[in-house]
């Protein structure tokens, strides 16, 4: 049987205060800090688990890249690189993973990972021996083995050309054997480890100096929560926070000389996400009335200065070749259109519906402002509705009690299933609940496509029928302006919803 060996391998698809023991960490000169180097990052709301499985929020899953890792990890160039594993080989039928773990990798508590524990590790995620998989794409994964103490084999139902990609994601991560509750005693093998949380305020992330690969250069790194624009701006001016991702275009403009700000894309999909399972939304008439309500070029204005990056479907630009340009004008500015379709569908004097945002993303609420403006131009009342990112979590995403919501969704891979699988309608997280056989079909067919050129038609046929049946209102790419204190400097813009804090460093003075 015919093998191909991965070394370095671009994407192919493009409760209470926890405190655990503090331990010492000694200074570095060539990384031009102190034995005290320290830097405190602003977030927007706390850590919804420290367990990688369990993550829900892109927020979390951003700041977890630094303390677990997989078998391979993407880098800031979007290629897959071995971090657990050194290397991995892929039989010719793509049903067998052979992986050769690096050696002297170590966990936080000082333990040298093992066999077992990658082992123990994959079959979590493929919930093998507990019942449904952690991880939905770790479904067609029929058996984990460790023929010796340095090989781990995978073996897959049916292959999957974006299954190393997977492996690659935050979520599947290699975690202890012997450690149970990952939520109190979070244990990886990233260049920072947890020292102590306490809820709803603050992080607190120390170098961890036996990392098996390039160390970080800033020891203590404090993640402090910000829940709305008017702190975020005020801990930046006032010096409590050296650096803030996101921070909104207003924020940008009122900071000091004494910033940098590093601009680009946020890399997530922004819409206004419909609940196309309860009335008016399971009517494709009445979300496509709403589509042609919206004036994109409007909503970049007031959210950040004009820039911003239309997308008309559930993809975003980094995704290469998957983006489709071109649905962005499936539905232009067309008020007497979206009057006509608001009538035909039994709404000829509009209709009444409630937008819930989470308070502590600024973009999203200023977002929701400016459709709610818009969308009274033809008769439709929309009521905005601010709730705290953990009853968003909970009441929108988790048990869809919702008729409308802004938010960005990102991808922990650079897949297109990534993105386009949550509209299956069997996901587990289709929290719009759509439902389309024309969808299921295609997606299904991309899966099971012979060539990457084939799969790859069949997701721009899903992409397509997202933004022809108006599954959401799809509005942009949010643009990002990441600011940082010039004491700092080393922050890299990742294709992926991360921030790589290990590569970070004080600037000399």
């Amino acid at each position: 049987m015919t093998k191909r060996r991965l070394g370095k391998v671009l994407f192919v698809s493009m409760l209470l205060t926890l405190t655990i023991a503090l331990s010492g960490c000694a200074g570095d000169k060539e990384d031009g800090g102190s034995s005290e180097s320290a830097i405190t990052i602003g977030i927007p709301q706390d850590l919804d688990s420290l367990d990688p499985n369990l993550a829900t929020g892109a927020g979390t899953q951003e700041m977890l890249f630094n303390v677990y890792e997989g078998l391979y990890k993407p880098d800031s160039d979007g290629n897959l690189v071995p971090a657990v594993a050194s290397d991995c080989v892929i039989s010719e039928d793509g049903l067998v993973y052979t992986f050769t773990l690096r050696e002297g990798v170590k966990f936080h508590n000082g333990n040298t990972v093992t066999v077992e524990d990658v082992v123990y590790s994959m079959n979590k995620c493929a919930g093998n021996g507990s019942g449904e998989p952690l991880i939905s794409a770790f479904s067609i994964v029929e058996k984990v083995e460790a023929p010796d103490d340095k090989t781990v084999v995978l073996t897959l139902s049916e292959a999957n050309k974006d299954f190393l990609s997977i492996l690659a994601a935050g979520e599947t991560c290699i975690v202890p054997a012997d450690v149970a509750d990952l939520e109190t005693t979070p244990i990886g093998t990233g260049p920072y480890k947890i020292v102590s949380r306490s809820l709803q305020e603050s992080v607190e992330l120390e170098k961890f100096d036996e990392y098996w690969g390039e160390p970080a250069h800033i020891e203590k790194v404090t993640l402090k929560i910000l829940a709305d624009a008017d702190a975020v701006l005020m801990n930046l001016q006032g010096g409590a926070v050296d650096l803030v991702a996101r921070v909104t275009a207003a924020t940008a403009s009122e900071l000091g000389d004494q910033f940098n700000i590093v601009e680009g894309n946020m890399n997530l999909v922004q819409a206004l996400y419909l609940n196309n399972g309860v009335e008016p939304f399971n009517n494709e008439k009445v979300r496509q009335a709403l589509c042609y309500a919206v004036d994109k070029q409007e909503i970049f204005d007031f959210v950040a200065n004009g820039k911003g990056f239309a997308i008309g479907s559930s993809m975003y630009p980094s995704f290469g070749k998957y983006y489709m340009e071109e649905l962005n004008d499936v539905y232009t500015t067309d008020l007497e259109k979206a009057k006509d379709l608001l009538a035909e569908a039994g709404y000829p004097d509009g209709l009444t519906f409630t937008i819930k945002v989470a308070s502590n993303y600024q973009q999203h609420v200023d977002t929701a402002t400016v459709l709610a403006e818009q969308f009274k131009k033809i008769g439709v009342t929309a009521n905005i509705e601010l709730i705290e990112w953990e009853t968003w979590l909970n009441d929108v995403y988790s048990n869809r009690q919702y008729e409308a919501t802004v938010v960005g969704m990102d991808a922990s891979t650079l897949t297109a299933g990534a993105l386009l699988k949550r509209f299956n309608s069997t996901a587990h997280n289709n929290f719009t609940n759509y439902n389309n056989p024309d969808y299921d079909a295609a997606y299904a067919n991309a899966l099971a496509a012979a060539t990457d050129e084939e799969a790859t038609g069949y997701y721009k046929e899903c992409e397509t029928i997202l933004a022809e049946t108006a599954a959401n209102v799809y509005i942009q790419d949010l643009a990002e302006f990441v600011a940082i204190n010039k004491k700092y400097a080393g922050y890299e813009s990742y294709p992926l919803y991360v921030m790589d804090i290990a590569k970070l460093y004080i600037v000399e003075e």
